[in-house]
């Protein structure tokens, strides 16, 4: 299924992303989708084809400073600059003829699985919102590294030399096996390098993992209600940890649905853990959205 380019600003900034049309008639309802940490939107194509093809309109965009997206500085991780993305791409799509503006659903995964539920938490335009092996807090997630004291120690001697007016220090976003990386290991590798495509980059700012440890999402997991949650998670993640996610899902008021998926993060992206995640999706979408 073949996208349409489309283009919005979000503060003086123009963001891109592609408009997957639903093959049915009327305004029909619309789910907005960005990538994770560092990904682009050209790699949700699967998910978004599939939603298409299940009857909603679908808009995947790439955050300023990534992909296809204007934006400096290029490669830095912005929750905040991300987050406000995400509400000026519901304002966009809300102004297509072919959507119905009352039926807005968010989805994201991984880092965006995060931005979702807190976009969706203050934007009382969403419908519903699906989170998809979310990160949930910074803090907790970094305060695992081994090396963490010596690694905040680093983010700040970083912050210091930029503000010196030195250039950002880069750091690989994925590498085989323990190889230095923000996401190292073989099934990451493999899958950013099988769907990356040309507007994927494999490095990022290390300032990023600044503003990731002050990033805290599941904060606002508790003020999605009453609209309806659909969190999916691997049950082996430890890029964004299931225990982290399980215990934000318990802290979200009803309706809300929670789907496991065996495996370990980047299995919610390929094969039966796909399959599954996507059929719970729809099946969710025709609830929630009709």
């Amino acid at each position: 299924m073949a996208g349409e380019a489309m283009a919005f600003m979000s503060e003086g900034t123009t963001l891109r992303g592609t408009f997957y049309a639903a093959e049915a008639p009327g305004p029909r309802p619309v789910v907005v989708m960005a990538h994770g940490f560092s990904a682009v939107a050209a790699q949700l194509e699967p998910q978004a084809t599939a939603l298409a093809s299940a009857g909603f309109h679908v808009f995947a965009f790439d955050h300023a400073g990534f992909g296809l997206s204007d934006g400096a500085p290029r490669q830095e991780v912005d929750p905040p600059r991300q987050l406000r993305g995400y509400r000026d791409a519901v304002s966009f799509v809300r102004a297509l003829r072919q959507v119905d503006g009352s039926r807005i659903a968010l989805w994201g995964s991984s880092f965006s699985g995060g931005h979702v539920l807190q976009a969706g938490a203050l934007d009382p335009r969403v419908s519903c919102l699906v989170s998809q092996a979310p990160f949930i807090s910074g803090s907790a997630l970094l305060a695992l590294r081994p090396d963490h004291e010596a690694f905040v120690a680093a983010l700040y001697a970083e912050r210091e030399s930029r503000s010196a007016g030195n250039p950002a220090s880069m750091i690989p976003v994925t590498a085989p096996g323990d190889g230095p990386a923000a996401l190292p290991g073989d099934d990451g590798h493999a899958y950013f390098t099988r769907t990356g495509g040309p507007t994927w980059v494999n490095e990022v700012t290390l300032s990023s993992f600044e503003a990731v440890r002050g990033h805290e999402p599941g904060w606002w997991i508790g003020q999605i209600a009453p609209r309806p949650l659909l969190m999916i998670v691997a049950t082996d993640d430890a890029v964004t940890p299931t225990a982290h996610a399980e215990a934000a899902f318990a802290r979200a008021g009803e309706p809300k649905r929670l789907v496991r998926v065996p495996g370990g993060h980047f299995d919610v992206y390929d094969g039966a853990g796909l399959e599954l995640a996507l059929g719970e999706t729809i099946a969710f979408l025709r609830e929630h959205l009709g």
